[in-house]
């Protein structure tokens, strides 16, 4: 099969068990904006953001590592064992320390000591199916990874719907359910529910694990360990830049009104997660791919490819979610209080498509193991994030956070680009990719600030911008849909 439309294919499918769990929390927020005040909407995005950055710590690099390992070691089955075990050791030490010092992190974080213990035993379960998910990746089967990311989804969808919306009633009428029905631990429910995906997810996983032995390859271990500690300084600079800026809302605006603008930010900002959804995806499809391909004829060819369309998709789910918005935002938020921020919308999907165009960019120093120039540029970001956020959140509030994201992504994108033509040159049609982003970009602006919720105009917008892609490729799309 032509590897174009392999990887696109595999794209697909990644896409769907991609996007079928991060479309969740989309789907997630109609509900808990019409069940949530927006101060306990707050509350849960707060408690979420530790959620993120322990998820790193968690993973250390470990999955990319695995990936990279796997299609360089002739000894497959070592670079699992070792894994599998560098987890299982790290996951566990976690959970003790965890609980020796949680009255000290309870302190800190200012979450109940209840959340606390549940975000404990999710993290837990979630670090614990790491390597045999990444291992179904790099095996290409992609069904049965689908398969499983969706029972999760379905598990913590419907138990979120039956904990915020039945179980008050059904408390009223039978003992039982009034046995477990607590007022006012919505919260709570929310982590409850994901715990016991989580859970189902790992028993769904244990057939991997019934194949590992006790080997562990010391020497294997540091090699990966050198290749994922870089990984895990990008991870935690990338999770400082998605999720700090609440962290920061809760401690830097005035503590009474501080859950409620987090909560109003959190729910508008999901808007975004359109362009994360299919960033992740296609991350998701192109990784194995970038690293099965180093070696072959001409990788950087269609590492140039890749990004191209990438841009191309990316800036056409600009426009349309741009278009659209007002639709998106009376499906997904009905409560019209939660309305104030649609402000950050544009900020926030350029800001994402920005995050996308960097992880396609950022190939050159994974396959050639430079991966601290990952570690490097993400923490850069980071940089501009804290000191924006620090700078803006006192004169414009969350609006102030939202350009923070904006210019670390951006940033971010830009030093990936020009230090991986410096360290292995790629010939990007960065011309083409430019007027992409700048024409999607521009018809986005004009949309939203001049005719918002005039679909006539923004369809035509859409229309024009779809044409001028058409015309431009036509050729070349035709060639790749016809080769063989």
């Amino acid at each position: 099969m032509n590897i174009y439309k392999k990887l696109f294919q595999n794209t697909f499918i990644y896409g769907v068990a991609t996007v079928i769990p991060r479309m969740l929390s989309v789907i997630l927020v109609p509900l808990y904006t019409g069940v949530l005040a927006s101060t306990s909407f707050g509350d849960y995005s707060i408690i979420f953001s530790y959620f993120v950055i322990f998820n790193v710590i968690l993973a250390y690099g470990m999955e990319t590592a695995f990936f990279r390992f796997y299609n360089k070691e002739r000894e497959k089955s070592q670079v699992v064992q070792t894994s599998t075990w560098s987890i299982i050791a790290s996951t566990i030490a976690f959970v003790m320390l965890a609980y020796l010092f949680m009255p000290s992190i309870q302190d800190f974080t200012r979450i109940s000591a209840q959340n606390l213990e549940l975000i404990i035993w999710i993290l837990a379960l979630d670090a614990l199916a790491i390597i045999p998910f990444a291992w179904l990746r790099a095996n290409t089967k992609p069904v049965k990874f689908t398969i499983i990311k969706t029972l999760n989804v379905a598990v913590n969808l419907g138990l979120n719907v039956f904990f915020l919306l039945f179980l008050k009633d059904l408390a009223e009428s039978s003992a039982f359910f009034n046995s477990i029905y607590i007022p006012g631990f919505e919260v709570s429910y929310i982590f409850i529910s994901l715990l016991i995906a989580s859970a189902i997810t790992l028993l769904l996983l244990t057939p991997f694990y019934k194949r590992i032995q006790f080997q562990f390859d010391w020497g294997l271990w540091k090699s990966m360990m050198k290749y994922a500690l870089p990984v895990l300084v990008a991870g935690l600079a990338f999770s400082v830049n998605e999720v700090v800026d609440r962290l920061f809302l809760e401690r830097m605006l005035p503590e009474n009104i501080a859950k409620e603008q987090i909560g109003i930010y959190s729910a508008c900002y999901k808007l975004g997660m359109f362009m994360t959804l299919f960033a992740t995806a296609f991350r998701l499809g192109i990784e194995p791919f970038f690293f099965s391909h180093a070696s072959s004829k001409n990788p950087k060819t269609a590492y140039a490819m890749i990004t191209k369309y990438f841009v191309i998709i990316g800036t056409l789910i600009l426009l349309f979610v741009i278009v659209f918005v007002d639709v998106f935002k009376v499906i997904l938020i009905q409560d019209e209080s939660y309305w104030e921020a649609m402000k950050i919308v544009p900020i926030i999907l350029l800001a994402n498509l920005f995050l996308g165009i960097y992880h396609n960019l950022s190939v050159w120093y994974k396959v050639t193991d430079k991966t601290r120039f990952g570690a490097y540029i993400s923490s850069i970001g980071a940089v501009f994030t804290i000191g924006i956020n620090l700078w803006l959140i006192p004169v414009i509030g969350y609006v102030g956070s939202a350009i923070a994201t904006l210019t670390a992504y951006g940033s971010m994108m830009l030093i990936s680009f020009f230090l991986g033509q410096k360290h292995y040159p790629i010939p990007y049609k960065y011309g083409k990719m430019l007027i992409y982003l700048c024409v999607s970009v521009l018809f986005s602006l004009i949309s939203f600030y001049y005719f918002r919720a005039n679909y006539t105009v923004g369809i035509t917008l859409i229309l024009i911008f779809c044409a001028g892609i058409v015309y431009n490729e036509k050729k070349e799309m035709f060639r790749l849909l016809t080769s063989k």
